[in-house]
């Protein structure tokens, strides 16, 4: 298969490029439109619910967007497109346009920065530009932003589970073919300190993580050198880099003892093991134990890594049963915690749960007569009606620093307190903030230039950075990870009055 036609481009659902088409034969495809892309709902996994996002996806769409071209194979697939009759889809008069564009430069996005805390109903990415291209992005748009977005959030979550400890993301076995890549990737946007994917690692500039699995203790076995000739061929070969699975014949009787045995003869060598490995049984209590053994042979710093289907959740539970039976065996609770590394799998790269985003792309605003006009759609379902006009995303700060709503204005509004703030699809709910609410401000939503390549490792780090900041100023209720408190997202009184203004006008003339 073409993986370069099938992913360039042509990347995109075909009614995107029937729309296209449609637009160019009635001589709208050049008008200018505005498209917002946001979510309507936060992440529910069902027994436990997220109360925040973190944004991801924006370099690698930047980099579609900058690599994507109307070239002669691009469009030679569109020419042998047919209807059911044998007629062409797409005709020359269209094509040749296409070719003439070339590629998508004509577009302009604004987006909020990679690893910002984000909340629905807010413009997380907006495309201004030639109709017909802003209609083509669509798909390629949210399947960057969404999955990216979706997978960040999750691994935040499991990063906060952690308390400090380190997160290694593990999944790719079982991700979504290709897309484990962009899971890999937004792992790291979200927080998890390293990735077992080797050439993701590399092409974002973080060194692969990862230990050994069960077979080659069972290959050693099996040829009858047995668990302990396993673990000293692994040290001998990697004896600045030793984690030993210990769970394939019996972790305590067996596992940690003979890991213990090789540790001490890479010490008697020079070296310094690094840790033990869990991936089965009661995870909890066989650290507790293991970190008792390990303490009793002098192994006081080495790292316990456990794995086996772990995901925020888990991960508390973990914490908690330690707090509480680690003492019981005189067992410092801290003593095992802080040694503590998660690799975290499945759950985190394919959100188990919630596995996908409910991310949305519609059209606002379009140019006609006299400027911009703004655009709504209605529905039955009032979540579904979009929040017309051009529009600027500011995030209000309260009197102790953090942040207390997110704000959607009309392009150029002034918020100054006394503010009041309308519910964004719940007619009649409001809030006021006083003068005295308020300590400050920022607009989140900053221009992106597609063109010009960014730095990897650079861009993951600054990600990073934006997520803990924002963290540190959100209220702890908003960051529970089951029945969090709600965020305040708000649109202001001139959003809120051009939207029922609009609306009334719509209903009247139906």
């Amino acid at each position: 298969m073409r993986r370069d036609l099938a992913e360039g481009i042509l990347f995109t659902d075909q009614y995107q490029l029937s729309m296209a088409q449609l637009y160019y034969r009635m001589g709208l495809a050049e008008r200018e439109a505005r498209f917002e892309h946001f979510f309507r709902r936060y992440p529910d996994y069902g027994q436990h619910q997220a109360g925040y996002c973190i944004s991801a996806g924006l370099a690698w769409f930047s980099q579609w967007v900058r690599e994507a071209r109307f070239d002669d194979e691009s469009l030679e697939a569109l020419a042998s497109h047919t209807t059911d009759t044998g007629a062409r889809v797409f005709g020359d008069d269209f094509l040749g346009w296409l070719s003439d564009v070339g590629d998508l430069s004509a577009l302009r996005i604004e987006a909020i920065p990679e690893g910002r805390v984000v909340h629905p109903n807010v413009p997380l990415t907006v495309v201004e530009g030639p109709l017909a291209l802003a209609q083509i992005v669509e798909t390629p748009l949210l399947n960057h932003i969404n999955f990216q977005t979706l997978i960040a959030t999750k691994a935040s979550r499991v990063v906060e589970a952690a308390r400090g400890g380190s997160v290694l993301e593990f999944g790719m076995r079982r991700g979504p073919e290709r897309g484990t890549n962009a899971a890999s990737r937004a792992s790291l946007v979200g927080g998890a300190d390293f990735t077992s994917n080797v050439g993701l690692s590399h092409a974002v500039g973080f060194p692969p993580k990862g230990t050994h699995a069960h077979s080659m203790v069972q290959v050693f076995v099996a040829l009858g050198e047995g668990e302990l000739g396993a673990f000293r061929a692994y040290a001998d070969v990697y004896p600045d880099e030793c984690i030993l699975l210990v769970d394939t014949i019996d972790t305590l009787e067996s596992g940690v003892p003979n890991a213990i045995e090789v540790f001490r003869e890479l010490r008697a060598k020079g070296h310094e093991p690094v840790g033990i490995r869990l991936d089965s049984g009661d995870l909890a209590h066989l650290a507790v134990q293991s970190a008792k053994m390990l303490d009793e042979a002098g192994f006081t710093d080495q790292k316990i890594v456990l794995s086996s289907g772990l995901d925020e959740i888990t991960i508390f539970q973990i914490l908690n049963q330690i707090a509480i039976e680690a003492p019981r065996y005189g067992v410092a609770p801290d003593s095992v915690i802080r040694r503590l590394v998660y690799g975290v799998g499945t759950k985190l790269a394919t959100s188990e749960g919630d596995p996908s985003l409910d991310g949305v792309y519609k059209l606002v605003a379009i140019d006609g007569e006299g400027g911009w006009r703004p655009a709504i759609k209605l529905s039955d379902t009032p979540a579904k009606i979009v929040n017309p006009g051009r529009k600027e995303v500011h995030r209000i700060y309260d009197s102790r620093g953090f942040a207390t709503a997110d704000v959607v204005a009309q392009a150029g509004e002034q918020l100054v307190p006394p503010l009041r703030l309308f519910h964004p699809t719940e007619e009649g709910v409001e809030r006021r903030l006083s003068e005295a609410d308020v300590s400050g401000s920022e607009q989140l939503l900053e221009k992106v230039d597609p063109w010009s390549p960014v730095d990897e490792r650079e861009a993951i780090e600054a990600a990073r950075e934006r997520r803990i900041a924002d963290l540190e100023r959100l209220d702890i209720g908003v960051r529970r990870l089951v029945n969090p408190h709600v965020y305040h997202v708000s649109l202001s009184q001139a959003s809120h009055e051009l939207k029922q203004e609009i609306i009334e006008e719509m209903r009247r003339d139906m």
